[in-house]
């Protein structure tokens, strides 16, 4: 919360006051009952109060009690050590402080072990070894080296505040002042007091003295003390301070004065200023802090802390809290001859500020409505021209008496000519006074402007821009001649050949001879595309007051040089006026005036500091630190929560993080103090973290090393052995797949194997009944021939055939020397069927005779059967059959050779059973040679050759060549 506070000179006014922000327990402090502020070596702002302690960033407070380690919530000091510890001062007398993210106590730190006799600590000091010092309430001291806490060997009688002081260079303290009963010492008699400072208090030498040694109040006076003399260089009775001071702050030349009742500011009271100033009336002030940057802080009792900016000293600020009418402003003018302010307010009330900052308020006629102060512009010898919303009066800064000079109903604008033309922009006329008038009906007009000719002028409208002449006393559309002036108009400013058109949200537009030569708007960083009113300054510079605050243009170069908005110290971002004199800028906004010093606006250009708040993994958060070591948890984030401290425009804090590893490249941007990190992968991070302020560079990075380790399970080897056993599963599965795959195969194969084997006996059998009918045809052509004994012998033959051909057929292979004897037993029978018509001869390679060969049964018998029936058969003369076999690589080859009619000769006579019967049994030999490499893999060959036919000279007959696949033995 922001308040202007109200600054006072005994019962005069002031045109002065001074922004301030109170945080109380609504913010986050612990109770609304501070006792005092401290701030800690990384910048944090440190409150004591009856329920704990808070520490404050500028944005966040993070409360302590005893649930955190305090030894009792009700801490009633704090000191700051070099070491960057805060200690606290409780009750019950036990030490205890707060250092690397943690409060120790006597509960978790051995060395803060004491037993305090009921009796607390009241004061702090450091010595040269850093070793901490403490002045009980028994005025015993008490000494801490970081390893133990004891009692110091001086004696009750010996130990006093003042035997700190004596040895100042021993003992530096840990308070910025003292508050004392009396100054007299016991043990330094020759130490001089002085009740009147026999120096002046812009003697630079006494102002050291003061800033560089202990600071003591006593009752209603403040000393400055050595052991030489203690001189007293402020006396509230002397100011009109009756009430006890109870806390002083020394800030740059300015003195802060704190009592039961209020806060005092004497600005520049080392430079022998007499003014002082009163804060926070009714309030009781119980600590005042100065922090680096130079903000004051306040701590009350009951009514939280307050606070006030560095750079608010800067500023004026004048409101309805000290001598407006209101806070709300439409304009403002300085009197250059008198030094005298005028301020133009609602309610037709103008208040006034005199060279002495005497404020007085002057009531213009209401009657007619609210009146508003519109603008004011210099008139003629001390007059002051103010346009007002019924009327156009002038001041006069001498006699400092108000005149209506021309009532006028909605009164919008004025302006002033450089031959001194005033010209009247009205709701329903325009009007030059003392001059004519030219009544309006419609756009509305809302203001005017006097161009270097005392002829012509420009109006500004609601619907776009207009222009006239005292000529013809008309007014003409200017935006007829570039569209984009068909806007609507807030104000107008003539500058130097240029008319500069503030919109009502177009920005600004620059025009000259009725045509666009600029645009300048929020794409150009002008604050806001809404203007409210223009000022020419005379010295190159326009203002354009907007709704977000004031930009400042350079009107030769027509760009923005600056903006000034409440985050630079405006008391509102609405602004509605702008005035410049003599290097003080004065710009009105509705919620009151501001006004300072032109080229000393401060900008806070110092980065912040980042610092670390927690880091949290998983379900657990762990104390900040430089490194975060961690065992991987899966689907676990890891969150970093930060903050940066900043006590001016906190909210304006933004930060920026870097992530290695991460797939983002660069820094990231964020508003959030806390940046995630979603199931983060076994590995080593490097988190950098840094932040700027309003207007600053960004700060040095803060690191974070992270390394998340991985478990047992993701260690190079354990996945090395989970590979391989996984590579060895995969391998064994394979195998079992493969050798499935093979089982099934050779179960396959061995099924087709015995389906080929069946299928090569159904043919053999299908060979038997041919021979057993061709054989008993025989039979019974003996018989017929009445060759009884014959017949009787080619039975005997023929049943031993037949015992061995269905021995054979039960047989997928029969070794070679079988089919010899079967085909030489088939051979005699046919000879005695045919009356030894024919001879026969075996030609058996002699390397079969080394092995045992099988081959398939009687595969060879129905080759040689159509050798001796349709080849042997019908030759008139004697016929002979050559049954050759021999090795050709792993088959064997067969060959049956006659010298009968030949094949195609043997064709030509047979009967078409016989075609069919013979190329039946030669088509299950190939039929079968198929099936047997089916199963055996080799493969077998059939071939019919005429010989005479084939180029085998004059002989007749047929070849028969067969290859025939077999199985091999030793």
């Amino acid at each position: 919360m922001a308040l202007t506070l109200l600054l006072c000179t005994g019962n005069h006014l002031l045109a002065q006051g001074l922004m301030i922000r109170n945080y109380n327990v609504k913010d986050g402090l612990a109770n609304a009952t501070v006792y005092t502020a401290v701030q800690d070596k990384d910048g944090f702002i440190w409150f004591s109060t009856p329920t704990g302690v808070s520490k404050f960033d500028g944005k966040r407070f993070r409360n302590y009690s005893k649930k955190d380690g305090l030894t009792d919530n009700d801490v009633i000091k704090l000191a700051p050590d070099s070491r960057g510890r805060i200690w606290f001062f409780t009750l019950n007398g036990m030490p205890s402080y707060y250092g690397d993210y943690t409060i120790h106590s006597a509960e978790n730190d051995s060395s803060l072990l004491f037993n305090s006799h009921g009796h607390y600590m009241q004061y702090a000091f450091e010595d040269k070894s850093r070793n901490i010092w403490f002045l009980n309430t028994d005025n015993r001291i008490i000494q801490y080296d970081t390893k133990k806490t004891t009692y110091d060997k001086l004696g009750p009688n010996g130990a006093d505040i003042f035997y700190f002081l004596r040895n100042d260079e021993i003992f530096k303290p840990l308070h910025n002042y003292f508050q004392l009963s009396t100054l007299k010492d016991a043990n330094n008699g020759d130490q001089k007091i002085f009740p009147l400072s026999p120096y002046p208090l812009d003697d630079e030498t006494f102002v050291a003295r003061i800033r560089g040694n202990p600071v003591i109040i006593v009752k209603n006076t403040v000393y400055s003390y050595t052991l030489k003399d203690a001189i007293c260089f402020f006396n509230g009775r002397d100011w009109g301070i009756t009430d006890e001071i109870t806390n002083v702050c020394l800030e740059n030349d300015n003195l802060w004065i704190g009592t039961q009742r209020a806060l005092f500011l004497i600005k520049d009271f080392f430079k022998g200023s007499r003014s002082i100033i009163k804060l926070l009336d009714n309030h009781y002030i119980t600590s005042l802090l100065k922090d680096r940057d130079g903000n004051i802080w306040i701590t009350t009792f009951g009514d939280g802390v307050y606070n006030i900016p560095y750079k608010n000293f800067y500023f004026n600020y004048l409101d309805n809290t000290n001598g407006l009418y209101s806070h709300s402003i439409f304009s403002i003018y300085r009197d250059r001859k008198t030094g005298m302010l005028l301020i133009g307010q609602n309610a037709g009330v103008l208040n006034t500020m005199d060279a002495n900052r005497k404020m007085r308020q002057y009531t213009l006629d209401t009657s007619s409505g609210r009146n508003s102060v519109l603008s004011m512009l210099p008139y003629r010898n001390d007059d002051i021209l103010l346009a007002a919303d019924n009327g156009l009066y002038t001041f006069n800064t001498a006699t400092q008496r108000v005149s209506l000079l021309e009532s006028l109903n909605n009164l919008k604008d004025v302006d002033i000519s450089p031959s001194g033309k005033v010209r009247i922009a009205a709701k329903d006329q325009i009007a030059l006074l003392d001059g004519y008038s030219i009544y309006w009906q419609e756009p509305l007009i809302t203001s005017i402007a006097c161009t270097d000719s005392d002829t012509t002028y420009f109006l500004g409208t609601n619907s776009g821009l207009y222009y006239g002449t005292d000529g013809s006393r008309e007014v003409y559309p200017a935006y007829l001649e570039d569209d984009r002036l068909k806007q609507s108009i807030k104000d107008l400013k003539w500058i130097k050949g240029f008319l500069w058109v503030g919109t009502s949200d177009q920005g600004i537009y620059v025009v000259r001879n009725n045509h666009v030569v600029k645009h300048i708007s929020t794409a150009d960083n002008l604050a806001s595309d809404i203007c409210q009113q223009l000022y020419y300054d005379g010295i190159g510079r326009l203002y354009v007051a907007t709704n977000k605050g004031v930009s400042v243009i350079d009107v030769g170069a027509q760009a923005i040089t600056r903006n000034i908005s409440s985050n630079d110290g405006l008391m509102s971002d609405d602004t509605r006026g702008v005035y410049y004199q003599q290097g003080m800028l004065y710009i009105a906004t509705s919620n009151g005036l501001c006004y300072f010093n032109d080229h000393n606006i401060p900008v806070d250009t110092v980065p912040p500091t980042v610092y670390l708040s927690a880091i949290r993994y998983g379900d657990t958060t762990y104390l900040p630190a430089n490194n975060f070591v961690h065992l991987y948890k899966r689907k676990t984030s890891f969150e970093v929560e930060f903050g940066a401290i900043a006590f001016d425009l906190p909210d304006l804090v933004e930060y920026q993080y870097n992530f290695s590893s991460d797939t983002a490249s660069g820094w990231t941007t964020t508003m959030s103090n806390i940046i995630p990190f979603p199931d983060l992968q076994p590995g080593s991070y490097k988190l950098l973290l840094r932040a700027r302020k309003y207007k600053s560079d960004w700060s040095q990075p803060v690191s974070l090393s992270v390394s998340i380790l991985p478990q047992w399970y993701q260690q190079w080897w354990a996945r090395g052995i989970l590979i391989l056993m996984g590579m060895l599963c995969i391998l064994a599965i394979l195998r079992y797949i493969v050798r499935r795959i093979k089982q099934a195969e050779k179960r396959k194969t061995e099924y087709n194997r015995r389906i080929a084997e069946l299928e090569a006996k159904a043919l053999t059998n299908q060979m038997n009944p041919h021979f057993i009918f061709n054989s008993l045809n025989s039979v019974q052509h003996l018989i017929l021939e009445k060759e009884e004994k014959q017949a009787l012998n080619f039975l005997a033959d023929f049943a031993t055939l037949m015992r061995q051909m269905l021995n054979n057929s039960r047989k997928s292979y029969i070794s070679l020397e079988e089919e010899i004897a079967f085909l030489t037993r088939y051979l005699e029978l046919e000879k005695i069927r045919f009356a030894h018509s024919f001879t026969y001869h075996f030609d058996i390679e002699p390397e079969l005779k080394d092995y045992t060969v099988y081959i398939p049964p009687m595969i060879i018998q129905p080759i040689v059967e159509n050798a001796i029936k349709h080849g042997l058969a019908p030759k008139s003369s004697a016929g002979h059959l050559e049954i050759k076999l021999e090795m050709v690589d792993d088959l064997l080859y067969c060959s049956v050779d006659d010298d009968g009619i030949g094949w195609e000769h043997s064709n030509s006579i047979k009967t078409g059973r016989l075609v069919k019967h013979e190329s039946t049994a030669l088509s299950v030999i190939r039929e079968r040679l198929q099936i047997i490499k089916s199963f055996n893999g080799s493969v077998g060959k059939l071939e019919i050759i005429d010989k005479f036919k084939s180029g085998f000279g004059n002989k007749e007959g047929t070849l028969v060549e067969i290859l025939i696949p077999i199985v091999k033995m030793l």
